[in-house]
């Protein structure tokens, strides 16, 4: 028998960070996972959305089935997106409040988000996020998100051996990998979900 090599059907995978902090671990986990994507995930094409211009949800902004641009714009990349990476860091136990508002902008009629299979990762303290990742994953439950289950990714940042540098990009190798298995899963999921 021959042997064959595989291509795996490419998914648009929109990656959307919960921090605004230029610093910030979450961004650096995105960082990373775009790299793991262009290096060793094959597959997989990862977009960085911001999300710091995005106001406040209010829906006097709102026209008549019109957004402000930037909302437009950021719900138009959500559309184009097979699949959603969230970098959720946790915030008084539970997600935090920029992250909250991209969600609810995507979410108004009509629901930006809907039969999308998505990650998350998140890290900071001992809990590396869980509290944010199970309300994450509440929300999403009423948008008809799709999460997958595992790998769960929830990193203690400060716990040694040190998992970034003073520029807050990811330099663990088993973190790295760890990151890699979620990407791997994400990207099957998807096509699963998708009928492929």
């Amino acid at each position: 028998m021959e042997a064959t090599n595989e291509v795996k059907p490419i998914i648009k995978v929109a990656a959307i960070c919960g921090s605004l902090r230029e610093g910030s671990y979450h961004r650096g986990l995105i960082r990373a996972a775009i790299q793991l994507s262009q290096e060793s995930v094959k597959g997989i094409e990862i977009e960085y959305i911001e999300i710091d211009q995005l106001p406040l949800l209010n829906t006097d902004l709102e026209g008549q089935g019109t957004f402000p641009p930037e909302v437009e714009d950021f719900r138009q990349k959500i559309k184009e997106a097979d699949s959603v990476l969230f970098a959720s860091p946790e915030y008084n136990f539970s997600l935090a409040a920029p992250l909250k508002n991209a969600i609810d902008w995507a979410s108004r009629p009509p629901n930006a988000w809907a039969n999308k299979a998505a990650a998350i990762i998140s890290t900071g303290g001992s809990g590396g996020g869980e509290r944010a990742q199970y309300h994450l994953r509440q929300v999403g439950v009423f948008l008809d998100i799709h999460f997958i289950n595992k790998p769960l990714f929830c990193l203690n940042a400060f716990e040694p051996p040190a998992k970034f540098d003073k520029d807050g990009n990811l330099v663990n190798a088993e973190t790295k990998e760890r990151l890699k298995e979620v990407l791997l899963a994400l990207h099957e999921f998807t096509l699963r979900i998708q009928g492929k």
